[in-house]
């Protein structure tokens, strides 16, 4: 089992494993239409679907095997204000996919990029990755826009690669490798 020692600190932020008392918060961001947009099959969410996904996500605490998935509550002025992942996806090949979701409000800030770095160092330096991947629907600029914030290259635009909503869509895939990630040029916000 690895996992993060908790928490994780940044400038701005603590990234801890998420709780059955982040219940409000979390459903604060999963019941906007404007965040589940560009989620595939989602729609805003219902209290009770909320609590069945904060359930879910206290779960997914440490990467045990292939497959697993690893939530962190992103947590500014003791408030859950969004969430970031890490799905191992080969131990092998030592890759993982990277996830995240914010509440708006706290947007154009710089906090989403802070704690998805925050992961990622975690992610290539105390869990030894080779490769992070990202994935969004190809119409999601500002989840791109974060993507290249964190040094991530666009490796792929998949034409009609998957059903949503109604009809096919187009995907972008970022990456980035750990050599790539201890070598980026510092960005601020």
């Amino acid at each position: 089992m690895t996992h993060p020692a908790y928490p994780l600190r940044t400038p701005r932020l603590l990234l801890r494993p998420v709780t059955l008392g982040d219940l409000d918060d979390v459903h604060a961001w999963q019941r906007r239409p404007d965040v589940v947009r560009w989620m595939a099959g989602a729609a805003p969410r219902t209290r009770a679907e909320s609590l069945a996904s904060v359930t879910a996500m206290a779960g997914e605490d440490a990467l045990r095997a292939e497959g697993d998935c690893l939530t962190l509550a992103v947590v500014r002025d003791a408030r859950v204000i969004g969430a970031v992942e890490l799905v191992w996806r080969s131990a092998a090949d030592r890759t993982a996919e990277l996830g995240y979701v914010f509440h708006p409000g706290h947007g154009g800030r710089g906090l989403a990029t802070e704690a998805a770095g925050a992961l990622l160092d975690w992610g290539f330096g105390g869990f030894g990755l080779h490769r992070v991947v990202a994935r969004c629907h190809a119409d999601n600029e500002p989840s791109a826009r974060l993507m290249a914030r964190l040094g991530m290259r666009r490796e792929a635009r998949h034409v009609r690669s998957y059903r949503f909503r109604d009809g096919w869509a187009d995907q972008l895939v970022y990456a980035i490798l750990a050599d790539e990630w201890r070598f980026r040029p510092v960005r601020s916000g």
